[in-house]
């Protein structure tokens, strides 16, 4: 699974790891994303969704309804 947020467009970070003697060697700050699965009352059956923690909350907050037709108009194929 990409470590990639449907909703909030979440990607990975990018850095290092230091060691005690500042020696670096390259590392990756994933997001915490999760497969969730929802109904969706507008389109009458549900979705699977890669969200990040953030997402979820977005989805709280807004509704999945909004979320969902924000998704169909960017392109989205749910």
């Amino acid at each position: 699974m990409a470590a990639v947020c449907q909703v909030t467009g979440a990607v990975p970070g990018f850095g290092h790891n230091v060691s005690h003697s500042h020696r670096r060697t390259k590392r990756r700050f994933d997001p915490n994303v999760q497969k969730k699965t929802y109904f969706v009352p507008s389109l009458g059956r549900k979705v699977t969704l890669n969200v990040s923690a953030k997402g979820i909350k977005v989805i709280d907050a807004r509704g999945i309804d909004k979320v969902v037709a924000d998704l169909q108009a960017k392109g989205v194929k749910l």
